[in-house]
């Protein structure tokens, strides 16, 4: 069975919430070194006394059940800097007990397991699977995180201004300009006058043919 990885970055804000997270941890271990039936026990708080969780795992013999437990101590240690209040039974590994105060884990021989059947003992225990418990952290993570940003002061973003339209830039002319200007103005209009018509020629008057002498 597949089950999602923990890591420290999670930071939870609560102790139960932490101590959570720290038995799912080790039920990871479990999974990983072939634990069998790795179940978790939520105590009830008026029966449990001092822990909230049971881990209960099984192994097929002495060395795989201290190979687990070694494996969990290890990594609460590396991952969280946490250390067993105590271990029991390790020389034996026929039913290996850590304990962490707030969560108890127990790693038995399967025939072990049957016969001090703990989870008959504490029938008001709400029994979870590693699955079922990573996803009941997840959900309570992602509702912290709702309610944190729903009483999480709204920033008001201000709306931008228009930018203000440039005024279109009219070079004032000095007077003096626009008075040569006016005088120039005439000239060259004069200038561009056509030509004035050149005088006619005079044409010479044709001459007049001699008068004929009368004969006599």
């Amino acid at each position: 069975m597949s089950i999602g990885e923990p890591t420290h970055r999670m930071t939870p804000h609560s102790a139960h919430d932490q101590t959570r997270l720290l038995v799912q941890t080790a039920a990871r271990v479990c999974e990983e070194k072939k634990g069998e039936d790795t179940r978790i026990l939520a105590l009830d708080p008026i029966d449990s006394g001092l822990a909230d969780f049971f881990l209960i795992t099984s192994a097929r013999n002495n060395r795989q059940t201290v190979a687990i437990a070694d494996e969990i101590e290890l990594t609460l240690k590396r991952q969280f800097g946490m250390y067993a209040n105590s271990v029991e039974g390790r020389r034996q590994g026929e039913w290996i007990l850590l304990d962490y105060v707030d969560f108890v884990i127990h790693v038995f021989l399967a025939e072990r397991r049957a016969f001090y059947d703990i989870e008959r003992l504490r029938k008001s225990a709400r029994s979870l699977t590693p699955a079922e418990l990573d996803a009941e952290l997840t959900a309570a993570l992602a509702a912290k995180t709702r309610a944190a940003r729903a009483h999480a002061p709204v920033e008001k973003t201000p709306a931008k201004k228009a930018p203000a339209k440039k005024a279109a830039r009219t070079t004032p002319k000095p007077a003096a300009k626009k008075a040569a200007k006016k005088a120039v103005a005439p000239r060259k209009a004069a200038a561009k006058k056509a030509p004035a018509k050149k005088a006619a020629v005079k044409k010479p008057a044709a001459k007049k043919a001699p008068a004929k002498h009368k004969s006599s």
